[in-house]
């Protein structure tokens, strides 16, 4: 038990990080929804990310990812850093899907769920206290469940997409 602990606080830390935009904007609507790259396209003539990241999304995973940290007795600033390291890994995967000619909220296995998880369990695994091992399993988790999620999400009135 003392080593799933670890791992399931994190994994519960980048849900949250990827739930708090979804949540936000199904509160929100379109208010405060600026996309984050202000529209601009990349040299490719593509967004560079595209409208659904947002600003809005950003704010909400650190602070969500902060709240939830420090609820769990990690330190908040720990948890803003996942959300802010989790949304990083999402505009990764968004840039890459536009460099692919994919729409934003289109389906793309893999490149929408690794990054994600992968980017601060990488750079952040020594604060979380989680061994090379354990970053492999929460980002398998993380992959695995991150799909039926999204059907949830979907189900739910939280996402456009079910997937």
């Amino acid at each position: 038990m003392d080593e799933i602990w670890p791992a399931l606080r994190v994994f519960l830390l980048l849900a949250m990080a990827n739930t708090a935009p979804l949540l936000t904007k199904h509160w929100l609507g379109l208010r405060w929804a600026a996309p984050l790259d202000g529209g601009l396209n990349f040299v490719d003539g593509r967004p560079l990310f595209g409208s659904s990241k947002t600003i809005r999304g950003i704010v909400a995973a650190i602070i969500a990812t902060a709240l939830a940290a420090f609820l769990m007795g990690l330190p908040a600033t720990l948890g803003a850093l996942v959300g802010d390291a989790a949304m990083l890994g999402d505009l990764l995967s968004s840039f890459v899907k536009r460099r692919l000619g994919l729409k934003p909220s289109s389906r793309a296995t893999g490149i929408d769920q690794i990054p994600e998880a992968l980017v601060p369990l990488l750079t952040l695994h020594a604060a979380l206290g989680v061994s090379p091992l354990q970053v492999l399993a929460i980002t398998v988790a993380f992959f695995v469940l991150e799909m039926p999620a999204a059907r949830l999400y979907h189900w739910a009135g939280l996402r456009d997409q079910p997937y």
